[in-house]
C-alpha cells in the first residue's frame, strides 16, 4: 500500500503533536534505536534512519539535492517503507517529503508548547522555504500569534511567504536580523553553515528553534545564546553526532558537555524542567521521523475514512 502526499496531508497538525506526546509517554527511546546512515553522492546526499519498536520496524530514506533548490524540484525527495507483524512483512510505503513536512514542524510544536510560558507570541521566522512555511502554519495552528516576521536572504521570497500569511489572517511582514529582540518564539528553518544572529540579543524569555542544520560543520545558533540557554535535544546520541550548533558549543566550551542538554522525552514525561529567566533552545535533528510518523498518518487516516 502506497501512503500519498494527499494522505498524509490530511492529517491534523494537532492529532500529530498528540501522537508524538503519546508515543514518548508509552516509552519509546530514541537512544536506543538505530543507527542513521549518511551517503555523499555525486548530487548531495542519501540518508537513511531506521527504527524498530515492538512489532514494528521501518527506514525513513531521502535524498538530499541542493540544486534542486533552483530547478524547482524539492530539496528533499524519499520514501519511508514500514514492516509488521512476527512475520515482519511489509505493510506500507509513505512519501517520505510529505512525513517530513508533517513531522519537523509537529516536533518543533511540540518542543515549544514545553519549553514557552503560555500567552500569545511574536513568531520570527528565519528561511523562506518549505519547511518555513510549514513551521508558521503550524504553530499558528496551535498557539496564539501577535505577528509573524519573515527573514531570508531573497527578498521576493520573504515578501511572499508574508503575503502568503496575511492572506491567511495573520498579521505578518518582512523583517530584518535587527528585530529578533523583538521576538518570543525564534524558528530556524536555513541551511546556514553560520550563524544567523547574535545570540545575545535574544530575550531570556524567549524560545529558539533550530531546525535546519544537520551536519556537525554547520550551524544556525551561536555560542553567545548557548552559553546562555536551557538547550533541548530530541537524542544526546544524534546531537553529538550531527547536531553542528551543539557540537560547534561543546568544542569552545559553551556548553558544558552533554549532560546538561535536557531530552524532549524527559520534558514531555516530567523528569525535567527547563530553567527560567534565561532562554530555551531546542535543537532538532529529525529523530522522531523515523517511525511515529506512520502511526501517525495511519491512524490518522483511519480517522478521517471513518467520518
Amino acid at each position: 500500500m502506497f501512503i500519498g502526499s494527499s494522505d498524509i496531508k490530511s492529517v491534523a497538525l494537532s492529532d500529530a503533536v498528540n501522537q508524538l506526546d503519546s508515543f514518548l509517554k508509552e516509552g519509546f527511546d530514541p537512544e536506543q534505536d538505530g543507527i542513521r546512515s549518511r551517503l555523499d553522492t555525486p548530487q548531495g546526499q542519501l540518508l537513511q534512519m531506521p527504527s524498530s519498536w515492538r512489532n514494528y520496524t521501518g527506514t525513513k530514506l531521502l535524498t538530499i539535492t541542493p540544486a534542486n533548490a533552483s530547478s524547482g524540484s524539492p530539496v528533499i525527495q524519499g520514501v519511508y517503507v514500514l514492516f509488521g507483524g512476527l512475520d515482519q512483512r511489509p505493510l506500507a510505503v509513505f512519501d517520505g517529503g510529505a512525513l517530513t513536512n508533517l513531522r519537523t514542524p509537529a516536533v518543533s510544536v511540540l518542543g515549544a508548547l514545553k519549553l514557552m510560558a503560555p500567552g500569545p507570541k511574536n513568531l520570527l521566522i528565519f528561511g523562506t522555504g518549505p519547511q518555513a512555511w510549514e513551521h508558521v502554519k503550524a504553530f499558528s495552528s496551535m498557539i496564539t500569534i501577535n505577528r509573524v516576521g519573515i527573514v531570508g536572504r531573497n527578498a521576493a521570497a520573504a515578501a511572499v511567504m508574508a503575503a502568503r500569511a496575511s492572506a491567511m489572517g495573520m498579521t505578518s511582514k518582512v523583517c530584518s536580523i535587527e528585530e529578533v529582540s523583538e521576538a518570543d518564539l525564534i524558528i530556524c528553518c536555513t541551511s546556514s553553515a553560520e550563524p544567523l544572529f547574535d545570540g545575545s540579543r535574544v530575550k531570556d524569555t524567549a524560545v529558539v528553534i533550530a531546525i535546519g542544520s544537520h551536519q556537525p560543520d554547520r550551524r544556525e545558533l551561536d555560542d553567545a545564546l548557548l552559553a546562555r540557554a536551557s538547550i533541548c535535544v530530541e537524542s544526546l546520541r544524534s546531537a553529538q553526532l550531527e547536531a553542528g550548533d551543539v557540537i560547534q558549543a561543546m568544542a569552545s566550551g559553551a556548553i558544558p558537555g552533554p549532560d546538561s542538554l535536557i531530552i524532549l522525552a524527559d520534558l514531555v514525561c516530567g523528569r525535567k524542567q527547563v530553567q527560567t529567566k534565561q532562554p530555551a533552545v531546542f535543537k532538532t535533528t529529525g529523530e522522531y521521523s523515523r517511525f511515529w510518523g506512520p502511526s501517525v498518518v495511519c491512524s490518522g487516516a483511519a480517522g478521517q475514512s471513518a467520518q
